[in-house]
């Protein structure tokens, strides 16, 4: 599953991009410096072509959808060949239809019971966000202490950054963080990230 390789990256940039030149121009630096994985964000028109463009010409960079708000934003993420996609809330009937498509979804939660919505629908993989807006690590780690038995697993995003990655990456149950400040940085910004999760990567 993604879900998995996911977790062999551990950190996965987030994407706003402009144009399809943008586009291919920076998952093309990612995959050259050793991070084959970005969320591309349905913030721009852009996204849904990157996408179905990165996911031709990269086939082994794990490219996904971030900011699917509904069933329609979902289905053109499937059809431009998303691997995966994530939502900044939790929507039952977006998590319902993503099931049924049999794609990998991480829906964002902060609280208990959203925790325990999504997990009715079957999701073991969840967003945290926004992160440090929401109480940071210490929140993280207190929704993580009830379900830790049920091994649920968590991509803390927002705010997340190179001052605290690391210290949200040493929780066993986060699975890889949303690297916003990978979006259109240099090559050394990305080489950088590689190392700080090569610690955190299980051999």
């Amino acid at each position: 599953m993604l879900s998995e390789q996911l977790e062999k990256i551990k950190i996965v940039p987030v994407l706003v991009l402009n144009t399809l030149d943008e586009g291919l121009a920076v998952c093309e630096q990612l995959c050259k410096n050793g991070l084959p994985a970005a969320e591309i964000t349905f913030r721009t028109a852009a996204a849904e072509p990157v996408i179905r463009e990165v996911s031709k010409r990269f086939p082994e960079m794990y490219v996904g959808a971030g900011t699917v708000l509904n069933i329609t934003d979902l289905h053109r993420a499937f059809d431009a060949g998303a691997k995966f996609a994530v939502a900044p809330g939790f929507n039952p009937k977006v998590v319902a239809e993503a099931v049924k498509c049999n794609l990998d979804f991480f829906p964002a939660v902060c609280t208990p019971s959203e925790v325990e919505q999504a997990m009715e629908f079957g999701c073991r993989m969840l967003k945290f966000f926004p992160a440090e807006a929401c109480g940071g690590i210490p929140m993280l780690k207190s929704i993580i202490a009830p379900y830790k038995h049920l091994g649920v697993k968590f991509i803390p995003t927002g705010g997340v950054k190179p001052v605290n990655v690391e210290s949200y990456l040493q929780i066993p149950e986060v699975a890889a963080v949303g690297g916003t400040w990978l979006n259109k940085c240099d090559d050394e910004t990305i080489r950088q990230a590689v190392a700080i999760a090569a610690k955190y990567i299980k051999k």
